[in-house]
């Protein structure tokens, strides 16, 4: 039988798997109703609805994403994944790169693990 941890492992490559090959149901399923993300370059916050339209409309685009570094801290049906990214893409047309390291943070909802939060920060100098 596999640890929570295992699985928040499992879930979070997915994701990253998910939005490199832009897999909407994949991504659907994975995400909280009420999800929230911290972009990385700017900042800003968006939701589910934000995060898959300028997916699912093209706006936006990964073209590299290398999972760096992972772990995990489990406290029940919270399982929090902190780690280190690098990234390619385009966002509107115009390229990207970031350099990141990032929070997750996924609860248990009716026996699937599924991302409720994410933020990245910017890593520089490195």
């Amino acid at each position: 039988m596999t640890s929570p941890e295992t699985e928040v492992l499992s879930a979070d490559r997915a994701f990253f798997d998910a939005l490199l090959a832009a897999r909407m149901p994949a991504l659907e399923q994975l995400l909280t109703g009420d999800f929230r993300i911290i972009d990385v370059s700017s900042g800003t916050e968006a939701d589910r609805a934000m995060l898959l339209g300028a997916m699912a409309a093209g706006q936006l685009r990964f073209e590299v994403i290398d999972l760096l570094e992972s772990r995990t801290r489990g406290y029940g049906d919270t399982v929090i994944v902190t780690g280190r990214t690098r990234m390619q893409g385009r966002f509107q047309g115009q390229p990207f790169g970031a350099h990141s390291a990032y929070t997750h943070v996924y609860v248990r909802q009716q026996g699937r693990w599924r991302l409720a939060s994410a933020q990245g920060t910017p890593i520089t100098g490195d």
